[in-house]
């Protein structure tokens, strides 16, 4: 890690600290990404589902 020349020690702290919240950032937008990606496939076999028992509906009804 390189260290920000300052007259303190409070700056390295500080820039650890933004490194950190921009790594849970990442961390937390790749599981919200995860879950919007989970309910797509869902949502695409759901429709996928209804269009299969409307196919049969219409199936079993020219049967009958």
């Amino acid at each position: 890690m390189s260290l920000i020349p300052t007259g303190n020690l409070t700056m390295p702290h500080i820039y650890q600290d933004l490194v950190n919240d921009r790594i849970q950032t990442l961390h937390r937008e790749a599981a919200e990404h995860r879950l919007a990606a989970r309910i797509q496939r869902v949502q695409r076999a759901r429709r996928s589902v209804e269009r299969a028992n409307a196919k049969l509906r219409r199936a079993l009804t020219q049967e009958a």
